[in-house]
């Protein structure tokens, strides 16, 4: 397997490396630093509605969407990530993604532990020091390979990030910013200025890089090379243009709106132990019509939010219990944190 133990790189090459590697089918762990801050938002998101648009293209902060679930985040170079591609028949890799996060968690775990931080594994995919979460993590799909991405965050801009969220006003931003200052912390906050200064990246980074292999086995040294390069740069003509990033927007419907008698259009919300799911779907003489959903779940396979939403469209309100579990046995999707349920309280006419 191969180690790419990069640092400061590119803020797009952050993301683009390991889309790269998974789209090459290469297995490897990364380990890489945005040299300049951006947002990033998860796959099924939708980017108008997430993030404050105006405000980062005023700042200069560019808006990344990545082939990965969960929610929008702020990173800059204060916080390191790590970036596991593997093929998706790895026997390394276990098959269910809730175990696949708690083996690959393991080396997070660990390197906080090295570095003084009494961080533990929390289901589904977190790491928390106390009460505190001390890891931001995801997974998804590229090409042949599952990929596993995160962070050791050594320092955290909360001010930022709370900013660049779309909210509806300015109370709920403090409330907001208050919330994630009570729960996500870093390394600095964990050791103190003094004592988290003698952990600097390239440190930190090989701990992760000896973590990774004792359950990956030895790995192999690169850098980027032509290939890499090649497929890097075709991946950023896509992903950077305006009609990836706001592939999934649409006008937000913030309530039910009767078109006419046996006709509505409605949207629902619901916060699920994953993540946050929404429903925008209409309702025509009883039985779904256009649905959209969205939200800062992961779900494996990524298009398997798609497919749903074109197996509801035309089906009667009172299938949608055999449908849900018709469709998640037929088509081995997961969707860890979320359940039929979930969906039958989004959805449910």
């Amino acid at each position: 397997m191969r180690l790419y133990n990069l640092g400061k790189v590119p803020w797009d090459e952050s993301q683009l490396i390991y889309h790269a590697l998974g789209a090459l089918g290469i297995e490897a762990l990364s380990l890489v630093s945005p040299a300049t801050p951006y947002v990033s938002i998860g796959f099924h998101q939708n980017a108008d509605r997430e993030v404050d648009m105006e405000y980062c293209r005023a700042k200069g902060i560019p808006v990344f969407r990545r082939e990965v679930g969960g929610g929008a985040v702020y990173l800059d170079g204060h916080q390191l990530f790590f970036q596991l591609i593997l093929r998706k028949d790895n026997p390394l890799a276990p098959a269910r993604k809730e175990s696949f996060y708690r083996k690959f968690l393991e080396p997070v775990v660990n390197v906080y532990r090295r570095i003084g931080i009494e961080a533990v594994y929390k289901p589904i995919n977190d790491v928390i020091a106390g009460t505190r979460k001390i890891s931001g993590t995801g997974a998804g799909e590229i090409g042949d390979c599952v990929v596993f991405v995160g962070n050791l965050i050594v320092d955290f801009d909360y001010e930022t990030m709370c900013r660049v969220l779309r909210v509806p006003d300015e109370k709920f931003r403090d409330k907001v910013h208050k919330t994630l200052r009570e729960n996500l912390s870093t390394i600095r906050r964990e050791l103190g200025e003094e004592d988290a200064g003698t952990w600097d990246d390239a440190a930190l980074n090989a701990l992760m890089a000896e973590e990774f292999q004792k359950i990956l086995g030895p790995m192999e040294a690169w850098d980027r090379d032509d290939i890499l390069h090649a497929k890097i740069a075709e991946l950023r003509e896509r992903m950077l243009e305006d009609a990836w990033l706001y592939r999934r927007g649409r006008p937000a419907i913030e309530r039910d709106i009767k078109i006419r008698a046996g006709v509505e259009v409605r949207h629902r919300m619901h916060k699920a132990p994953g993540g946050l799911i929404r429903a925008d779907f209409e309702m025509v003489e009883g039985a779904y019509g256009r649905v959209r959903l969205s939200g800062d779940f992961f779900c494996f396979p990524e298009k398997a939010v798609s497919d749903l939403e074109a197996l509801l469209q035309g089906k009667p309100f009172e299938e949608l219990e055999s449908l849900l579990k018709g469709f998640y046995e037929e088509n081995r999707v997961e969707t860890p944190g979320v359940s039929q349920d979930d969906w039958r309280t989004v959805l449910g006419p």
